[in-house]
C-alpha cells in the first residue's frame, strides 16, 4: 500500500470517479469528499496533497483552502472551470500551490500531482530522515529577526512561525541563499516550478513574492529584504545572512 495520501474535494461525480481510477492505478491512498466541509473533516496530518475544486456547494474551494492554510502547508492543487488570469491569481492568493483549468487531460493532472508531491516530500522533510543526526541538527539561515530552516519548511520571524506554502518557502530559500543576486521572474518560475515560462507566469511569481513579503517583511509595502529591481526581477538584499 502506498504511503502517499491524497484528498480530492470535488462535487462532480464523473470527475471524482475518473480521478479515483487514475490515482488507484498509481497506488495512491485516496480520500474523496464532495464539499469543502466534508473535505476539511477528512483531512488528516497524513494528507500529502489536496486536489480542490474552486466551485463547490457550501463553502467555496477558496474558503476551504484558506481554512487548510490555517493548520497545514500541504500542497493544494486547484481544479477550476475559470480560466481567466485574475481567477488563477485569486486562487494563489488563497494559498494554492498550483491550478489546472477544466477540461484537463488526466496525463497532465498526474504530472502536476507527481511534481507537487516530489517537491513536498523533498522539502518538507518527509523522506524518513527522522532520527538521523543531520535531521536533529537543523540548520538555519538567519537575517536579524528571521530564521529559515534549510532542510524543511520552517520560517520563523520574531519567534513565531510564518505560514508559507511549499512554493513560497522554496522561493525565499533560493533567494536568501544567494543574496544580492537578481532573479528574473523567468528564472524563479523555471527553477521553482520546473516548467516552461510564458509571459503570464510573471503574475504568478508576483503573487507569491507578495505573500512572502507579507510574512517576512516588517513593512511589506516598504520591503527591505525582498526588493524589486525594476525591469529585471527581484533580489534578497544582503543583510549579512548567516547560519
Amino acid at each position: 500500500m502506498s504511503e502517499t495520501s491524497i484528498l480530492l474535494i470535488e462535487d462532480d461525480e464523473d470527475i471524482r470517479e475518473a480521478v479515483h481510477q487514475l490515482l488507484s492505478s498509481e497506488n495512491y491512498n485516496l480520500a474523496i469528499a464532495g464539499s469543502g466541509e466534508e473535505g476539511l473533516e477528512k483531512m488528516t496530518d497524513d494528507t500529502d496533497l489536496v486536489i480542490l475544486d474552486i466551485m463547490l456547494p457550501g463553502i467555496s474551494g477558496l474558503q476551504t483552502c484558506e481554512r487548510i492554510r490555517k493548520v497545514s502547508n500541504v500542497p493544494v492543487l486547484f481544479l477550476t472551470a475559470k480560466s481567466q488570469e485574475s481567477d488563477k491569481l485569486i486562487g494563489l492568493m488563497a494559498g494554492g500551490d498550483d491550478y489546472l483549468p477544466k477540461p484537463f487531460s488526466y496525463a497532465e493532472l498526474l504530472g502536476r500531482i507527481k511534481a507537487l508531491l516530489r517537491r513536498y516530500k523533498v522539502y518538507q522533510g518527509k523522506n524518513g530522515t527522522a532520527g538521523n543526526e543531520a535531521s536533529e541538527e537543523m540548520r538555519y539561515l538567519k537575517d536579524g529577526n528571521l530564521s529559515v530552516n534549510v532542510e524543511f519548511n520552517e520560517v520563523i520571524k520574531d519567534g513565531k512561525n510564518c505560514e508559507l506554502s511549499d512554493i513560497e518557502y522554496r522561493m525565499l530559500l533560493t533567494m536568501m541563499r544567494r543574496p544580492n543576486q537578481i532573479f528574473s521572474a523567468q528564472m524563479l518560475f523555471e527553477q521553482i516550478w520546473n516548467e516552461p515560462y510564458v509571459y503570464t507566469c510573471a503574475n504568478t511569481v508576483m503573487v507569491h513574492i507578495r505573500k512572502i513579503r507579507m510574512a517576512v517583511e516588517d513593512e511589506p509595502k516598504k520591503p527591505k529584504r525582498i526588493c524589486t529591481v525594476w525591469g529585471k526581477g527581484y533580489r534578497y538584499e544582503d543583510r549579512k545572512v548567516s547560519r
